[in-house]
């Protein structure tokens, strides 16, 4: 755990080192690229990604020098805007080196000018990348995608209590987390196979353990079975039947891999 004083960065380029050699250990030829916000765009991370095969898609802090540099493509995005009150965003790149970097680098540009009272605002942001292609599909197809997965870690954290880390002991607390994320990859299994065109094909984990798994029930153990119980109020028992179904054809479907 990082000190309160640190930045998200603190340790950020031994931990990839860490995950990218324990990958190739088990995917030699697997493609890797790093994704995150502007809190993890430090030079030295994006030098070790350079020299080792690591591609990066990273947001970037706006300031001035860009400013001046995307000033071509916000004046059209304001122009177009003036024209029918719509925003029409516009992507570009540009090389950027701030003083302490070592080195220029590749910056994708999105122009926009948003609606909003007194003219709308301009609303420019900056990637910074060593990825080849298109400006507009790095910042759609590669960048963007972060925010669902931090809707994900959101999911975790309030829908399976991950944040609850009160104990006293870190190993406990530790463990607390490893049995959330254990019980995400569960209900995720669950919403991805089970639950596929239902009611809650697209529900949130929380959801699915309200109202599919946190039912009330009656256990018994006997010599040769377990038998659980499912109340016979319980207005999911059709959806609870065709999910366990589901699940025990998919156990034993025969692998064609």
């Amino acid at each position: 755990m990082r000190p309160a004083n640190s930045g998200a960065d603190h340790h950020a380029a031994a931990i990839l080192k860490l995950l990218v050699t324990r990958l190739r250990e088990v995917w030699p030829d697997v493609r890797i690229t790093l994704r995150g916000d502007s809190g993890f765009c430090r030079w030295r991370l994006m030098r070790w990604c350079d020299s080792h095969g690591v591609r990066y898609v990273l947001g970037l802090a706006r300031n001035p020098v860009l400013e001046r540099a995307a000033a071509g493509w916000l004046g059209r995005v304001r122009t177009a805007y003036d024209l029918d009150g719509q925003s029409h965003p516009i992507f570009g790149t540009v090389s950027y080196a701030a003083k302490s970097r070592d080195r220029p680098r590749r910056v994708v540009v999105k122009a926009e000018h948003l609606r909003g009272p007194d003219g709308g605002k301009s609303n420019p942001r900056f990637l910074v990348t060593n990825c080849a292609g298109d400006p507009r599909a790095l910042y759609e197809d590669y960048y963007c995608p972060r925010g669902d997965v931090e809707k994900r870690i959101k999911e975790q954290q309030l829908g399976l209590f991950a944040d609850r880390t009160s104990c006293h002991a870190f190993a406990a607390n530790q463990f607390r987390v490893l049995l959330a994320a254990a019980a995400y990859v569960l209900c995720d299994q669950i919403r991805r196979t089970a639950l596929v065109g239902s009611a809650l094909g697209r529900a949130e984990v929380g959801t699915i353990r309200l109202r599919l798994l946190h039912v009330g029930g009656l256990v018994q153990k006997t010599v040769r079975r377990i038998v659980v119980r499912i109340a016979g109020s319980f207005p999911g028992q059709d959806l609870f039947r065709r999910v366990v179904d589901r699940l025990r054809r998919s156990r034993h479907a025969p692998d064609t891999s």
